[in-house]
């Protein structure tokens, strides 16, 4: 199997169902997804599995407690039929310099900004990431993220499903390579249709999702 890539914090797997996605992953892998918390006034709400030390994977779909947002919830859940992983995410060491580098590079990842989450515990997590319409519409190119003094994800105790393997395709992956050498990143493509492919260890032997 290929190599994870460096610096891999989480992969987003979008739902427009969140508690039947959350189902069928516990069905499939034997290991049940814990409450992430709510994005107030995005209205959206996560569940959670670590994909082995600090990644994880991120399942998020609409929260059927918050009222209808005021703009279209993040990563293109209203839009979505079925569940799929729409990005992912890694965690350089200086966030504000590797935009600066990425933008020196050609491509420009999107604004900084702040977002934070309060979990079911009461603990509020606040981080800084990369977000904007000058990102690349094919969720290929990871978006940056930085945790600072907030704790990581990780650090609360989640189950865990290894991550055996990571790969992706693309229409013409040469035109993504330079975008992911912008942002210190690496993700095996191939052609085809854009998509990600993952692979978690489970009891039962591994398991793959798209």
């Amino acid at each position: 199997m290929n190599a994870l890539p460096a610096r891999l914090d989480h992969l987003v797997l979008a739902s427009p169902d969140l508690a039947a996605t959350v189902a069928e992953f516990t069905e499939r892998t034997g290991i049940a997804p814990v409450a992430g918390g709510a994005h107030v006034g995005l209205g959206t709400r996560n569940h959670l599995v670590s994909l082995g030390g600090s990644r994880y994977l991120e399942i998020i779909g609409p929260d059927p407690d918050q009222p209808e947002p005021s703009g279209p919830r993040p990563f293109g859940v209203d839009g979505l039929a079925v569940a799929r992983t729409v990005t992912w995410a890694v965690s350089p060491p200086d966030l504000d310099a590797a935009v600066a580098a990425a933008r020196a590079q050609g491509y420009d990842p999107g604004p900084v900004r702040a977002m934070s989450r309060r979990r079911p515990d009461g603990t509020l997590l606040e981080w800084r990431l990369t977000d904007g319409d000058t990102a690349h519409p094919s969720g290929l190119v990871p978006f940056l993220i930085d945790w600072s003094s907030s704790p990581h994800p990780t650090a609360s105790g989640l189950p865990v499903a290894p991550l055996l393997e990571l790969t992706a395709t693309a229409p013409v992956p040469d035109e993504i390579h330079p975008l992911l050498s912008a942002v210190g990143a690496e993700l095996p493509l191939a052609e085809g249709p854009v998509g990600f492919t993952f692979t978690v260890d489970t009891p039962s032997g591994p398991v793959t999702f798209d």
